[in-house]
């Protein structure tokens, strides 16, 4: 065991490493001195033997070898400061360039200048006075000092993002679906639900006074072999999983021969019998529609066509270079790129130039595909818009991707090696939680101006109203886990947060999106606070709304927070009819997760159930005998009474499904993520079908406050409801 010294403690104080924390049980506990030395190993941080000191005095003195810091973020209207190391009677000029290419010289601040020996050699600190009027924007600081120049990005965020006219108003209230896009299916698509799906199903809800459509992440999965069932562990999160196409909306069709054209209805074919079946078979679907869209892609394109993918190509840079000759090599050799030839394993390297120059048709065709992705996209947001939604599509942001994926490739060291993600142990995982994916690096994310990140951000807003980030304390600290450690012997790192929100801000405000940050489970109070300062909606579960830091009592729908999506349920928990059922304890019992006798647990969580929907009936939203359904859209109805901005539906609700969606703790042993839509009687259920049902129209009017369909009779609990937001 590493004998703990002060050099080690201020390292990990300098890198934003914890050395201790309280837990979910509140009780303070001291972080391993192996899991400090491992997470530095991460950063590239050498504390063997006597470097500690040595990387100490690295540490400290980092900034003033930099003529510049490597960025600098601010919010808009804030002044601030910009420190220059230059050596002592040095000239210097400094000027900023806006974004737009306006200039503005930067003028030293006053006061003595500090001065201290680096490398024998002395070096003065200059502060450059940055102006509070500058626009929003990517800007960037250029400075001469001694004859050598240096440039610095400039980083100028929204001090808030603001709501959307419709929803800004004061008792404005919107609502919309929340879907698992996948398992969303009709009888066109070919196994999968598809981004034809998605905007047919979007109509429907749009008819009905909605507002928006969140989806589960549409992040990029492999390729070739195993598809990895889960949304939250893709590939890629900057670009989307082609398997969500819908193939015959691709306009390179129409060129299709005769004979073309049968074998690509073949291919559909081949694709639909999995309609039928109780789990989603990514597997073949994706084989199948592959092989189609192969077809399709070797077409001709006319000009126009032709001149528009370029145009796409150009815009998306080395990303997406790097994410089509990633899907390309994997073809070949697999998608676990730590197993491919030595050679291949940089990205940067000159083996894979050459392989990409070899493989130029393979990589055209993935390049070709995030296209066509990109338009098919484009053309739902602006079909739901349309219809008169007023955010569209809401995309979700997965928190982090596949440790053996193509971001862990094409980014380099910008992920951090050595460690993955996960969470301390909590109250329903009480010895933690690994979720094999590679932290970001904070040091690496300023050193690149943030560019990845930004990247990453930007194409998930360009075709959305809005933004769901997954886990968005991760935006704060993140729990690093050192390879081979367990779960709870990992700890938490910092991120520079004011950059990470500052910069999903403006883009966001750019996209003219909303921002809506997970922040259940363990979140330190003030980071809430601040969320709702910048304008970033939290996330609020109807079971777990309750005085936490009072008496535990169910929270009144009045003291809901305004600024959030309020819900029922979520992915991570049963649909309400299955919730109202316990189907979820029942399955956690067949699979050995319980940590207490199962008489116990269902005891339990009657208690808690029984108590709300006594709080119900007390409010006069539900009769004494009402069965699940009614309790249900009950539930639902408590909703509309309290000030949150945002409600979500979720479809599993609207078709009385109570199948698991996904069960935390488990892999294998349960078909997470793979379970297709269903109805109450839990066979699949397509779009056509559930569309049409009285029962699902009811549940989605009882949310709409929006006075949009009066001429149907509402429901007595939903008609309370909305005369409770009238007044």
């Amino acid at each position: 065991m590493t004998q703990r010294t002060p050099a080690l403690a201020h390292l990990a104080a300098a890198y934003g490493i914890a050395t201790e924390f309280w837990d979910w049980q509140g009780r303070h506990t001291e972080v391993p001195d192996e899991t400090v030395v491992a997470v530095l190993a991460a950063l590239g941080v050498d504390v063997s033997g006597d470097f500690a000191d040595r990387e100490l005095d690295r540490a400290q003195e980092r900034e003033w070898r930099r003529t510049l810091p490597p960025v600098l973020v601010i919010a808009g209207g804030e002044s601030a400061t910009l420190p220059m190391h230059v050596a002592p009677g040095d000239d210097v000029s400094a000027q900023l360039v806006t974004e737009e290419g306006a200039e503005h010289q930067l003028a030293v601040g006053g006061g003595k200048p500090e001065e201290r020996e680096v490398d024998g050699v002395t070096v003065r600190r200059l502060l450059l006075e940055v102006p509070s009027d500058l626009p929003l924007g990517w800007h960037e600081v250029v400075v001469q000092a001694g004859g050598q120049g240096a440039r610095m990005p400039l980083v100028v965020t929204p001090p808030r993002l603001g709501l959307p006219p419709g929803l800004a108003a004061e008792g404005a209230q919107g609502w919309g679906l929340m879907t698992q896009l996948y398992a969303m299916r009709s009888s066109s698509s070919w196994g999968i639900g598809d981004l034809a799906d998605l905007g047919d199903a979007g109509a429907w809800a749009a008819g009905l006074g909605a507002d928006f459509v969140l989806v589960n992440p549409l992040h990029a999965a492999e390729p070739v072999g195993e598809m990895e069932p889960s949304p939250y562990l893709p590939t890629s999160r900057r670009f989307v999983n082609p398997i969500y196409l819908r193939v015959e909306d691709v306009p390179e069709v129409g060129y299709l021969s005769a004979a073309q054209r049968q074998l690509l209805e073949w291919h559909a074919d081949d694709a639909q019998r999995y309609l039928d079946l109780d789990t989603l078979e990514r597997d073949p679907v994706w084989a199948a529609k592959e092989a189609a869209l192969r077809l399709v892609h070797a077409q001709p394109r006319s000009l126009r066509r032709a001149r528009a993918f370029e145009a796409y190509v150009e815009r998306e840079g080395q990303g997406l270079v790097d994410f089509a000759t990633w899907c390309a090599i994997s073809q070949e050799h697999g998608t676990w790129w730590r197993e491919w030839p030595q050679e291949l394993q940089d990205a940067r390297g000159e083996a894979v130039e050459a392989y990409r120059q070899e493989h130029e048709a393979e990589v055209d065709f993935h390049c070709w595909l995030q296209w066509v992705l990109d338009e098919q996209l484009a053309r739902v947001q602006r079909d739901l818009l349309d219809t008169g939604m007023s955010l569209g599509v809401i995309s979700d942001l997965a928190v982090g991707v596949h440790p053996d994926g193509a971001d862990a490739w094409g980014l380099g060291d910008a992920l951090a090696r050595g460690v993955t993600v996960g969470a301390p142990a909590d109250q329903y995982n009480q010895l933690g939680q690994d979720w094999s994916q590679p932290p970001w690096r904070p040091d690496k994310l300023a050193e690149l101006g943030y560019a990845p990140y930004r990247e990453m951000v930007r194409a998930a807003l360009r075709d959305s109203g809005g933004l769901r980030v997954d886990h968005v304390i991760g935006l704060f600290r993140l729990w690093w886990i050192p390879e081979g450690a367990e779960p709870f012997q990992g700890t938490y790192v910092r991120y520079d947060h004011e950059a990470m929100i500052g910069i999903l801000l403006l883009e966001a405000h750019r996209a003219g999106a909303v921002v809506i940050g997970e922040d259940l489970g363990t979140v330190e109070p003030w980071v809430r606070d601040y969320l709702r300062e910048r304008g970033v909606m939290g996330t609020s579960i109807l079971w777990f709304e309750r005085d936490w830091e009072g008496d535990g009592r169910l929270l009144d729908p009045e003291d809901y927070r305004e600024l959030c999506l309020a819900t029922v349920t979520t992915h991570d928990l049963p649909p309400t009819a299955g919730y109202l059922e316990g189907v979820h304890v029942d399955l956690r019992s067949r699979l050995g997760l319980l940590d207490r006798p199962l008489e116990e647990e269902m005891a339990e969580e009657a208690r808690s159930r029984d108590e709300v929907l006594t709080d119900l009936r007390r409010r006069g939203l539900l009769g004494e005998d009402a069965d699940v359904t009614e309790q249900v859209q009950a539930l639902h109805a408590f909703l509309t009474r309290t000030p949150a901005k945002l409600l979500g539906v979720s479809v599993s609700d609207l078709t009385g499904d109570t199948r698991v969606i996904n069960q935390p703790g488990t892999d294998e042993e349960y078909p997470n993520w793979r379970v297709p839509l269903a109805g109450p009687d839990g066979k699949p259920v397509l779009l056509e079908e559930w569309v049409t049902w009285r029962s699902a129209r009811r549940l989605a009017r009882t949310v709409d406050t929006s006075g949009q369909d009066e001429g149907q009779p509402l429901p007595d609990a939903a008609e309370g409801a909305r005369t409770k937001r009238t007044d």
